[in-house]
């Protein structure tokens, strides 16, 4: 459930906080007021687009902050594996900068757009006139069918995609192979061409680098021979060497020794250094006898770089990649070999793959034929609510060529008036109309979905009369199971607010602001009293809308 609002330097609102509560929070005011801006928000703090024009005047940022109580077990699974902490609630915010770029945090830590667009899903759902358009699309049409009886529609959908993706590929596998066949023994001569090129070549793991290595060397043999010898020289080798004048001073200090035993220590440790160097010098011997080149060597070191570069810049960047390549074209020669017996094989598998989706199709069509009539009696019911008196509702499962899918489509078909043909609700459903058909929809997964916070923005568009009490009703009872942000034009829904918000615009000739104020149950009535009687408002209209919000209450 969304518990608060936080919205700075978006279009005219300078700064408001709107603290939510459960059941329906109603929000109106005159046009131009900053309503849906105020919702909006909410849709920019959850990852929207937001236009520099959305920035309030003179502001260098704009930020959007949402809290959410964080019970959903979906919400703090998807939290854990982005190592989101857990907190008691659920902070989100989006500070947006006048250069168009924008932070967006969850619980005090950087996250992605992405991230924050999954989020979303689980927390709330938009429904207003933009998205009932959403309903006239097919594809949804379908999803609403299985969504219906999610427990056996969902493992079904998920195992046939997850089939469907290995069908294709293997079906694009064997379209390949069977254009092959004219340009089979060329195809078949340039693959061993480069295996055995790969083979020739008798490759080590690790060889190029140690080959390196010893290329470095030799082709600076000469520059090394001559530092390694001076340094031989200067420790070991001539008379005036390290080693040799400390031989002396060894024998100078043997000679006093018995004189004062404090010298032993220091005599033992030049000895200790004595050895150091009779043994760095061994080393330096053993370094310039190692330096002794083969003859041809740095030549034939140089050459296998060089084979060894040419099948890198041709097979790849490494020695593990060449040898990799070279494992798929003995699979693909192998193939070729054997084409007639792989294309055989591969016609048995598709031939079993089809059969596997078949089934899970069938199983899949079952469970939509009997969701689908279940869901219609359902929205029937609900349209009859909605003032629908002589409705006629259907939905019919078309067959279609095999998709990830399945094999059919929904199509919602109505008929609003006594006489007239079904027809698709894209052919005959008016503004008005498809706003309560959506109603109708969501008030029938309304204890379905696990979504909490409906934000309902002029959903009453193109309503009136009694119809526009039943949408009251029919929303009010959506209440019971979601939090509702709902923004109306019309007193009767308006009516049935649990919380009521009134937006209102402000101006001191210089600048403009939106306003937003919790009424009390009296500012309620006022309230009502203003949209029932514009701008005339008598003590008896006051008196209708106290009657109309006490009746509200009692439902």
């Amino acid at each position: 459930m969304l518990l608060s609002l936080h919205v700075k330097n978006f279009a005219i609102i300078d700064e408001v906080w709107v603290d939510f509560g459960p059941g329906m929070n109603i929000l109106t005011g005159e046009t131009g007021a900053g309503k849906s801006i105020l919702l909006g928000s909410v849709n920019a703090a959850l990852g929207g687009k937001v236009n520099r024009e959305m920035l309030g005047r003179n502001a260098d940022y704009a930020l959007a902050e949402l809290i959410f109580d964080c019970e959903n077990e979906r919400i703090v699974s998807l939290l854990q594996a982005h190592d989101i902490p857990i907190e008691e609630n659920l902070i989100i915010s989006r500070r947006i900068s006048d250069n168009g770029r924008s932070i967006s945090r969850v619980n005090g830590e950087t996250v992605n757009t992405g991230f924050l667009k999954e989020l979303s899903a689980l927390l709330l759902e938009v429904f207003g006139q933009h998205e009932n358009q959403t309903l006239l699309a097919a594809q949804n049409q379908l999803a609403l069918v299985d969504r219906y009886d999610k427990e056996h529609a969902e493992p079904l959908l998920t195992e046939l995609r997850s089939e469907y993706g290995l069908y294709r590929k293997a079906k694009k596998d064997y379209e390949e192979a069977l254009t092959h066949g004219e340009g089979l023994a060329r195809e078949l001569s340039l693959l061993e061409y480069e295996h055995n090129e790969i083979q020739a070549a008798a490759l080590k793991k690790g060889e190029d680098e140690a080959l390196e290595e010893r290329y470095k060397i030799l082709s600076n043999r000469n520059r090394i021979a001559e530092a390694v010898g001076e340094a031989d020289r200067v420790i070991h080798s001539d008379s005036e060497a390290a080693s040799e004048l400390i031989g002396r001073a060894l024998q100078k200090l043997s000679r006093v020794l018995i004189y004062d035993e404090n010298l032993n220590s220091i005599y033992e440790e030049i000895e200790q250094v004595e050895e150091q160097l009779n043994d760095i010098g061994c080393r330096l011997s053993d370094y310039m006898d190692s330096l002794a080149e083969e003859p041809g060597e740095l030549t034939e070191v140089e050459e296998r770089l060089n084979l060894i570069n040419r099948l890198k810049a041709k097979y790849g960047k490494s020695i593990e990649d060449i040898v990799s390549y070279d494992r798929s074209l003995c699979e693909k020669i192998d193939r070729l070999q054997n084409y007639d017996r792989y294309l055989a094989d591969s016609e048995k598998q598709l031939s079993v793959m089809e059969a596997k989706l078949s089934g899970l199709c069938k199983k899949l069509g079952t469970v939509r034929a009997e969701a689908a009539k279940a869901l219609e009696r359902k929205i029937t019911e609900a349209l009859t609510d909605l003032n629908f008196l002589d409705v006629s509702f259907e939905i019919r499962l078309e067959p279609v060529l095999m998709t990830e899918n399945g094999t059919e489509t929904a199509e919602f078909c109505i008929s609003t008036n006594p006489g007239e043909p079904i027809r698709p609700i894209s052919k005959i459903a008016s503004g008005g109309e498809l706003s309560r058909i959506s109603l109708a929809v969501k008030s029938v997964f309304a204890g379905r979905d696990e979504i909490e916070t409906l934000i309902l923005d002029e959903i009453d568009t193109g309503v009136s009369g009694r119809t526009a009490q039943k949408v009251a009703e029919k929303m009010a009872s959506i209440a019971k199971e979601h939090q509702i942000l709902c923004i109306t034009h019309l007193p009767q829904i308006a009516a049935m607010a649990d919380e009521h918000f009134l937006i209102e615009k402000a101006t001191d000739n210089a600048t403009t602001k939106t306003n937003v104020t919790a009424l009390s149950e009296e500012q309620t009535v006022s309230e009502l009293a203003r949209m029932l009687g514009g701008v005339s408002i008598t003590e008896s209209v006051r008196n209708n809308a106290r009657e109309m919000r006490m009746l509200a209450k009692k439902r």
